[in-house]
C-alpha cells in the first residue's frame, strides 16, 4: 500500500508537532549537505522554531555573510538600508584604523622592522624622540610640583613649631606665676603665724637667781 498523502496545515497537537518539526528540519538539513557534496553548491540554510530557537546550516566552502553578498549582487534587492550599510562600512573603517594602530604600536615597541624603509626608520626614530621630550617634560613637571609641595609642608611644619613654642612658652609663665604666688602666700602665712604666736605668748621677767653682789657690799 503507497503512502497516502497528509493534508498540508498546522498541526494542532503541540506534541505532534513538535515531533514533526525535528524530524523534517534533520531531512532538510540532511538535504542541504548532500546538495552541497554532490553538486558543489553553495547552500546556506536558517530555521527558526516557534519558540525562537534558530538552527543554521553553511556549506564548508562559504560563509553566510558571503552567501547574503551574493545574493544582494545577484537579485539587485537590498537586505538592508543605507544606515546599516553605511554603519558596517564604518565598522570596517574603525577595524582597519585599529589594525594600522596595532602595527604601529609594534613598530614603536622595536617589533617588526624589518620590513620597513629608511624614511619609515626614520618617522620611528622622531616619534620616539618626541614622546621622549613630552615625557621628560611631564617628568619634570611633576618632579617640580613635588618639590613646591614639600616646600609647602616645611613652611607649614615651623608655622606649627613655632605656635607650639609659644603655646609652651605661655605654659611655663603661667605654672611660674602659680609657683610663685603660691610662694608668696607660703611666706605670708608663716609671717603671719609666727606673729601670732608671738602675740600669743605671755611676757615673762628673769629673775637673778644670786643676789646682786653690790647690795652686799
Amino acid at each position: 500500500m503507497g503512502r497516502g498523502k497528509i493534508e498540508i496545515k498546522r498541526i494542532e497537537n503541540s506534541s505532534n508537532r513538535q515531533v514533526t518539526y525535528s524530524k523534517r528540519r534533520n531531512g532538510i538539513i540532511k538535504k542541504a549537505k548532500e546538495i552541497t557534496v554532490l553538486c558543489d553548491a553553495k547552500v546556506s540554510l536558517i530555521i527558526f522554531a516557534s519558540s525562537g530557537k534558530m538552527v543554521e546550516y553553511c556549506s564548508p566552502s562559504t560563509t553566510l555573510p558571503e552567501i547574503l553578498e551574493l545574493y544582494h549582487k545577484q537579485s539587485g534587492k537590498k537586505l538592508w538600508d543605507p544606515k546599516h550599510e553605511n554603519l558596517s562600512n564604518e565598522i570596517e573603517r574603525t577595524k582597519k584604523e585599529n589594525d594600522s594602530m596595532q602595527i604601529k604600536l609594534r613598530h614603536l615597541k622595536g617589533e617588526d622592522l624589518t620590513s620597513l624603509n629608511y624614511r619609515e626608520l626614520m618617522d620611528i626614530e622622531d616619534a620616539l624622540e618626541n614622546g621622549l621630550a613630552c615625557l621628560r617634560d611631564k617628568l619634570s613637571e611633576y618632579v617640580d610640583g613635588w618639590r613646591e609641595n614639600i616646600k609647602d609642608l616645611e613652611e607649614m611644619n615651623k608655622h606649627l613649631s613655632f605656635d607650639l613654642r609659644q603655646r609652651e612658652m605661655g605654659m611655663e609663665n603661667n605654672i611660674r606665676e602659680l609657683e610663685n604666688g603660691y610662694h608668696h602666700q607660703s611666706q605670708r602665712g608663716a609671717v603671719n603665724n609666727h606673729n601670732d604666736y608671738n602675740s600669743q605668748m605671755p611676757f615673762f621677767r628673769v629673775q637673778p637667781i644670786q643676789p646682786n653682789l653690790q647690795d652686799r657690799i
